[in-house]
């Protein structure tokens, strides 16, 4: 057997080659969904950063945001993401690390980044079901503004997009799969 990553279903278990695989895109995207499922079939630890600045932080995202604003989140996360052990993880990120080009460059010399993308119209559908999402972003800006403002960001980052629409979690999940393996 190689030390590739072997995937023939959805449900199959993978011998991972990675270290490291980080997902990142908007808030809305399914970067925590598809990234558990991810983490299971990769044999990584799933981290999701933005649960580790709540912990951290002892607040929700949202909280934070109200309490000392957007550019503190940020902050916030990167510092924990500059801080968190990359070996052997799936990292699903917050959609506002883009903003840190340390971040980035550490996530992306860990393993490759995988961008989560979606339309506009689909990601304002998911988060309408779940409005105090803590996005850190100005709170002039509208969802759409924040979508128009990190899109180049993200794609410049990955090293693979993939349609977070296009499916399941699931399906994404395996998408994802094959794309790493090509």
């Amino acid at each position: 057997m190689d030390n590739g990553a072997q995937s023939q279903t959805p449900g199959t278990r993978t011998v991972n080659k990675w270290n490291t695989i980080s997902l990142i895109g908007m808030p809305g995207a399914g970067k925590s969904t598809v990234g558990v499922i991810l983490a299971k079939q990769t044999g990584l630890r799933f981290v999701d950063t933005d649960l580790d600045i709540q912990v951290r932080e002892e607040a929700t995202l949202q909280e934070i945001l109200e309490t000392h604003g957007y550019r503190h989140l940020r902050e916030i996360e990167h510092e924990v993401l500059m801080e968190i052990s990359l070996d052997h993880a799936l990292v699903s990120t917050g959609g506002s690390v883009v903003y840190s080009e340390d971040a980035m460059a550490r996530l992306k010399g860990a393993g490759p980044v995988v961008y989560l993308e979606a339309d506009l119209a689909s990601l304002e559908q998911r988060v309408a079901s779940a409005p105090l999402r803590g996005i850190a972003s100005d709170s002039a800006q509208g969802y759409a503004e924040v979508y128009a403002e990190r899109t180049p960001l993200y794609e410049r980052y990955a090293d693979i997009r993939v349609n977070a629409c296009a499916g399941t979690a699931d399906q994404v999940a395996f998408t994802i799969l094959e794309q790493l393996n090509n």
